[in-house]
């Protein structure tokens, strides 16, 4: 780690939240500045790589620059009056909780636009994908780091547009439908979220998120604390996406281009987790106790209605769309996030990060991967994908099945990869719960999760096996192995993925402390 001054830190935070708004300022110019290419739509495209990168690099510098001594404690602080009549602020700082999920943030968006300045998806200007791409970018990072529940409010709405209009006019068939769906879902969700944030507010007499974790919910009386809890919850749940409220996401990804299913799945999903951790835990926490049990059930109806989803999709002779499959695999996937958080416990709340992180990095691959199927087949649906490969990926473009193989048995939870242990630990959660929940209720929800893992490991397998098994053919269609462009965009986020199974502690070392002290009484 670096020692870095702490009004740097401040100014390096500011950049990344501000940096990609001015950035897709500059992309709707008449010619981005400072940047040629080919043509103007090349110029653009490489200004998006420019400014990701810039937000990447700075956000590497913020984490090399933590103090990972003292994870538990806002850094990079800036607390600047904005309304005083409401008493809002425009106060920004990072934890050990919130630091990982902003370099995933700056990290995925920077590939996705590399990926995309080769590989452009179809559709109206690229002018206007790169600005709508840098909008969504720091709409996500500005979530991880605003500490006011006003502007987390604010933060959370400014992602539905840009990602609207990347399904609604970079999206494939029925991709209309699908942005409808996605924006009416979250919006209303946020409606009923919203008017929980103003009741805690108003109820606490400050918008403060420092200060209402602190107090740790002893200026809001349990009634209060309940309505917030439902209503924030709701409008949490919704984006999470939290079984029955989740029936947006399988249209949303399956509609979406290549770069909006990988931000979708790999960062927009945990800002729905991470207010629940970040915002109900430490300021509500009676009124969460109460619906704890209630949402560790839909957490593993949601485990089990999504692997049940996915075997139907994988099954021989199902007319199963990959994509679609993935999508539902993240109904299971963040059932285990939502089951680690019920458990009210620092072994199922760190489980929960955890999970997050690794879901970002194995989805994203994936959603990466089924993309570069398509292009070379023109189809996600698992029978096409079957007969234009031959049902034979290993042999026809060996490094791209591996890789498929390779996110599948992370995805599953193979030991030794990131899937594995934000997993087994909301299990571990889930095994003791906090002393105020129901110990024989949590071993219930335990053991179906646990039965959930295996039906993950079944569909996964069978996808592997129907797509990358078969004997090559004799004849048939030549398929493109990897190129070096998907190759750059898809190698940090195996090595990740790779490095977090086996050195765990570099994560759970930063979230623990913070979670420690997150649930006895706030964070300073």
């Amino acid at each position: 780690m670096i020692d870095i001054n702490e009004s740097v830190m401040q100014f390096l935070l500011a950049i990344v939240v501000v940096g990609p708004l001015l950035g897709a300022a500059a992309a709707l110019l008449p010619a981005p500045p400072g940047l040629k290419g080919k043509s103007p739509e090349q110029a653009v495209l490489r200004h998006g790589v420019t400014v990701t990168g810039a937000i990447l690099i700075a956000a590497i510098v913020l984490a090399l620059g933590f103090d990972h001594d003292h994870p538990s404690k806002m850094q990079a602080t800036t607390d600047i009056s904005w309304i005083p009549a409401l008493d809002v602020r425009i106060h920004l700082g990072i934890d050990g909780i919130s630091l990982p999920l902003l370099v995933l943030t700056a990290l995925l968006t920077f590939l996705c636009a590399l990926y995309s300045y080769f590989k452009m998806p179809a559709g109206p200007t690229p002018k206007a994908f790169v600005a709508l791409l840098l909008v969504l970018e720091s709409g996500t990072l500005a979530t991880f780091a605003v500490l006011d529940l006003l502007l987390f409010f604010l933060a959370f709405e400014m992602v539905l547009i840009p990602m609207y209009f990347l399904i609604a006019r970079w999206g494939g068939e029925q991709r209309t439908q699908a942005a409808w769906r996605f924006i009416l879902y979250t919006l209303l969700g946020s409606v009923v979220m919203l008017l929980g944030l103003l009741l805690i507010g108003i109820k606490a007499g400050t918008f403060d998120m420092v200060a209402l974790a602190t107090d740790n919910g002893r200026s809001l009386t349990t009634s209060v604390q309940v309505i917030a809890v439902l209503a924030i919850g709701i409008g949490l749940a919704v984006k999470t996406p939290m079984w029955p409220l989740h029936s947006w996401l399988p249209d949303a990804h399956t509609a979406a281009p290549t770069v909006g299913s990988v931000l979708l799945a790999g960062v927009l999903l945990k800002m729905g987790t991470y207010g629940f951790v970040r915002i109900l835990l430490p300021v509500a926490p009676d009124g969460f106790r109460t619906f704890a049990p209630y949402l560790a059930a839909f957490a593993v109806v949601g485990i089990i209605y999504g692997s049940l989803a996915c075997l139907a999709l994988a099954k021989q002779g199902a007319k199963g769309d990959l994509k679609r499959l993935i999508a539902y695999s993240s109904v299971g996937h963040m059932g285990f996030v939502l089951l680690g958080i019920a458990t009210m416990t620092p072994t199922g709340v760190n489980g929960a990060l955890f999970a997050n992180i690794a879901h970002g990095l194995i989805t994203g691959l994936l959603f990466f991967l089924v993309g570069a199927l398509k292009d070379r087949t023109g189809s996600t649906d698992l029978d096409t994908l079957a007969k234009e490969t031959g049902a034979a990926l290993y042999g026809k473009a060996p490094r791209l099945g591996g890789l498929l193989a390779f996110g599948a048995v992370a995805s599953l939870g193979l030991p030794g990869l990131a899937g594995f242990w934000g997993e087994m630990l909301a299990l571990f959660g889930a095994f003791r719960p906090a002393d105020d929940l129901s110990r024989p209720a949590f071993l219930t929800f335990m053991a179906i999760g646990a039965f959930g893992s295996l039906l993950t490991a079944a569909y996964l397998l069978i996808v592997v096996r129907r797509v990358c098994m078969g004997a090559v053919p004799d004849k048939g269609p030549k398929l493109a192995d990897v190129h070096t462009y998907e190759f750059a965009a898809w190698t940090p986020l195996v090595v990740l993925t790779v490095a977090a199974g086996l050195w765990p502690k570099a994560l759970l070392g930063l979230t623990d402390p913070a979670v420690q002290q997150l649930l006895a009484g706030g964070t300073r």
